[in-house]
């Protein structure tokens, strides 16, 4: 399956602990979406419309160019999730002031509720597994969700991670 290797003195990886948290992770993943999807279905949109309002919320004034590089999706695609929140009153485009090519994107009122009603259910999610987990294990987690993502990846987060918010 994978190169299994010792890490460090005492860790040693068997398939069977592979498997399982690769089944971890798809079950996790699952449950962490489940709730959202709910409210999504109910106003027509998906997964990607999620995606999308999370991250504008998370950087009002972000270029459609920016989005397109983080969600890593085509330009036709991106145009239609964004021109469905637009047209339902949940995100605004602007016109760059700099460069007037720019398109930048922000949330209405609509989407800024939104976008707090979806995060607050993960956020929860979130605060309830550190919590029982411990608080040694948030480092440890997310050091192993950072070992999952490529070095690109890696290099957005920080990217994003360094921008005033």
């Amino acid at each position: 399956m994978a190169d299994i290797k010792p890490i460090g003195k005492a860790l040693f990886l068997r398939e069977e602990e592979l498997r399982r948290g690769i089944e971890l992770m798809f079950f996790a993943y699952r449950d962490f979406t489940d709730e959202p999807d709910s409210i999504l279905e109910a106003q027509n949109m998906g997964r990607a419309h999620h995606r999308a309002i999370y991250f504008i919320g998370r950087s009002p004034g972000i270029s459609v160019s920016e989005l397109l590089v983080i969600l890593n999706i085509t330009k036709q695609s991106l145009s239609r999730v964004l021109s469905a929140l637009m047209e339902d009153g949940f995100v605004l485009q602007e016109t760059g002031t700099k460069d007037r090519r720019q398109r930048l994107l922000y949330l209405t009122d609509k989407g800024t509720a939104l976008e707090h009603q979806l995060t607050s259910l993960q956020g929860k999610r979130f605060a309830r597994a550190y919590r029982e987990a411990g608080v040694d294990a948030v480092e440890g987690f997310q050091r192993v969700l950072r070992g999952l993502v490529d070095q690109s990846t890696r290099d957005q987060i920080d990217s994003f991670d360094d921008k005033p918010k």
